[in-house]
C-alpha cells in the first residue's frame, strides 16, 4: 500500500503558491494568509481601545500613559508563532475566529502585569480592560478594517513593485529598440512596418493606465455595528457623535470611511480593485502570448545563458519559452478568481450572509497566481535579445506593404487635380496581391506612373525598413 503522503512531515502542500511557487508568492504571507488577518484583526482591536479611551469617550475609563499605550500596541507587533497557536486553539473552542481574536487581546491584558513587570507601568488597570476590548463592534466592523489593512499592504507594498518592475523591464527594451524596424502583421498577414520598441510601447501604455486605476484604489471601512445603523451605540452612549468618531477612527488605520453599510462593508471597492488587477493580468497575457509568438518567428532570441534552462526531455536543440507560457497560465488562473471575487462579493442576502467569508479567502491566491506570472513574464523578457537581422530579412522580403504609402502618395495627387493618378488601389492590388515583389519591381512601377519629381523621388526612397512613420517619437507617449 502507498504511502499517505499527507502524514508526511514536514506537511506538504497541495497548491502551488504554496509548494513548487512559494518563493515567489512568499511575501504575500505577510498581508493576505490567515495568521496576517488575524494579526490585522488585533491591530484593530487594539487601536480601537486605545481610541476610545484617548478620546475619553467611556465614562469612568482610565487615560493610559505612554507604557500601556506601548504595551498594546506590542501585541500586533509582537505577533509570533505562540499567538497564531493560541489562536488557533481559542477558535477550535469558540468556532469562531473574530471571538478567538478578542479572547487573545484579553488574555494580554491578563498578562499586562506580570510582561510590563513594574508598577510604574501599572499592567493592572490595562488587565481591568476587559470589557473595553471589543466594545460597540460586530465580528464585521474588525474583520472589514482588517481585510483592507491586508489587501492595502498586498497591493501597495508587494503587487504594484512587481508590475512597476515588469514596466521598467520593458522600457529598457523599449529605450533600445525604439527604432528598430520590424515588419507588422495584421491578420497573421504582412503589414505596414513598425518598430519593435513602439509594439512594447504599446503594451507598456496599457499597463500603465491599468496600474494606475490600481494605485487609486480607494480602501473603504465602516464602524457602524451589527446593521449599520449605530443603534446599540446611540442607545449606551447618546452624546457620543458617532458618525464622526467612526469616521476619524477609520481614517486613522489609512482608509476611507464608508457611511452607509449592512452588517458588512459592501466591498464596491473591492470588485473594483479586482476589476482593475484582472484587466492589468489580461494586457499582461497579451503581451506574454505576442513575447511567444516573436520567439516562434525568431524575432527574439532566447538568451540561453540568462533562461538557464532546459527545452524538450528528447529534443536537445529546444529551449522553450517557458516563463511567457507560466505567465499565461498564471494569469488566467489570477483572473478566473478575480472575476469572481467582483462578481460575488458585491451581493449579499438582506443584512447579512456568510458567503462573502469563505469568498474572501481566496483574495491572496488570486493576486498569487498575477504575482507569479508578472514576475515569470519580466525574467522572460529579460531572458530574450531582439533579433534585428531576422527582422531585416523580412522586411527586405516583403516590398509589397510599400503599396499602402503609394496608393496614398496617388489619392492625394488626384485630389489635387494631377492627371493619371486613377485608380490608385486597383492598380496596386493588381501589382502586390498574391505576388511577392522586390524593391526592383516597386521602384519600377512607381517610375511609371508620371508623379510630380518631389512625390516620385520620395517613394523611391522608401524601403520596407525606413517606412515607420513616426513609430520611435511614440514611445514617449507612454502613461501620458
Amino acid at each position: 500500500m502507498s504511502i499517505d503522503l499527507s502524514t508526511i512531515q514536514p506537511s506538504i502542500a497541495l497548491g502551488p503558491l504554496d509548494g513548487r511557487y512559494r518563493r515567489v508568492a512568499a511575501p504575500l504571507v505577510n498581508h493576505l494568509s490567515e495568521p496576517a488577518l488575524n494579526r490585522a484583526r488585533v491591530h484593530v482591536e487594539v487601536e480601537w481601545l486605545i481610541f476610545l479611551l484617548d478620546h475619553q469617550l467611556l465614562p469612568g475609563a482610565p487615560q493610559l500613559t505612554d507604557a500601556q499605550r506601548d504595551y498594546l500596541r506590542s501585541i500586533a507587533e509582537d505577533f509570533d508563532a505562540d499567538a497564531i497557536a493560541w489562536i488557533a486553539q481559542a477558535e477550535a473552542q469558540t468556532r469562531h475566529d473574530v471571538k478567538a481574536v478578542e479572547y487573545y487581546v484579553k488574555h494580554r491584558l491578563d498578562n499586562a502585569p506580570a510582561d510590563l513587570d513594574g508598577v510604574e507601568l501599572d499592567g493592572e488597570k490595562l488587565k481591568a480592560l476587559h470589557e473595553v476590548v471589543h466594545i460597540f463592534c460586530t465580528s464585521e466592523d474588525v474583520n472589514n478594517l482588517a481585510y483592507a489593512l491586508g489587501i492595502k499592504g498586498a497591493v501597495e507594498q508587494i503587487w504594484l513593485p512587481a508590475a512597476r518592475k515588469l514596466e521598467d523591464q520593458l522600457q529598457v527594451m523599449i529605450q533600445a529598440h525604439s527604432a528598430t524596424p520590424m515588419l507588422a502583421r495584421t491578420h497573421g498577414q504582412p503589414a505596414t512596418p513598425t518598430t519593435v520598441g513602439k509594439e512594447l510601447a504599446v503594451f507598456a501604455h496599457r499597463l500603465s493606465r491599468q496600474r494606475r486605476c490600481v494605485e487609486a484604489t480607494e480602501y473603504l471601512g465602516k464602524m457602524n455595528g451589527a446593521t449599520g445603523t449605530y443603534a446599540a451605540h446611540v442607545v449606551a452612549l447618546p452624546n457620543v457623535d458617532w458618525l464622526a468618531v467612526t469616521k476619524e477612527f477609520v481614517g486613522s488605520l489609512g482608509l476611507e470611511w464608508n457611511p452607509l453599510t449592512t452588517q458588512i462593508e459592501s466591498y464596491d471597492w473591492q470588485a473594483d480593485l479586482y476589476a482593475h488587477v484582472a484587466h492589468y493580468n489580461r494586457v499582461a497575457h497579451n503581451l506574454a502570448t505576442d513575447a511567444w509568438t516573436y520567439i516562434s518567428m525568431d524575432y527574439f532570441h532566447q538568451n540561453l545563458q540568462a533562461q538557464g534552462s532546459t527545452g524538450s526531455s528528447t529534443m536537445p536543440h529546444k529551449v522553450n519559452p517557458i516563463r511567457f507560457e507560466n505567465a499565461e497560465a498564471n494569469l488566467e488562473v489570477s483572473c478566473a478568481l478575480l472575476d469572481n471575487l467582483a462578481q460575488t462579493l458585491t451581493t449579499s442576502r438582506m443584512q447579512r450572509d456568510l458567503t462573502d467569508s469563505s469568498t474572501k479567502r481566496t483574495i491572496g491566491v488570486a493576486l498569487g497566481h498575477s504575482l507569479l506570472a508578472l514576475n515569470n513574464l519580466r525574467r522572460g523578457l529579460e531572458g530574450v535579445d531582439v533579433n534585428a537581422s531576422k527582422m531585416r530579412a523580412d522586411l527586405e522580403n516583403n516590398w509589397e506593404v510599400l503599396g499602402e504609402a503609394v496608393q496614398q502618395t496617388m489619392r492625394v495627387l488626384a485630389i489635387a487635380g494631377v492627371k493619371g493618378m486613377e485608380d490608385p488601389y486597383e492598380r496596386l492590388k493588381e501589382l502586390t496581391r498574391g505576388h511577392k515583389i522586390d524593391g526592383s519591381s516597386m521602384r519600377c512601377f512607381i517610375k511609371e506612373l508620371g508623379l510630380p519629381a518631389e512625390e516620385e523621388k520620395r517613394l523611391l526612397a522608401l524601403t520596407p525598413a525606413n517606412y515607420v512613420g513616426v513609430a520611435p517619437m511614440l514611445t514617449q507617449y507612454i502613461g501620458k
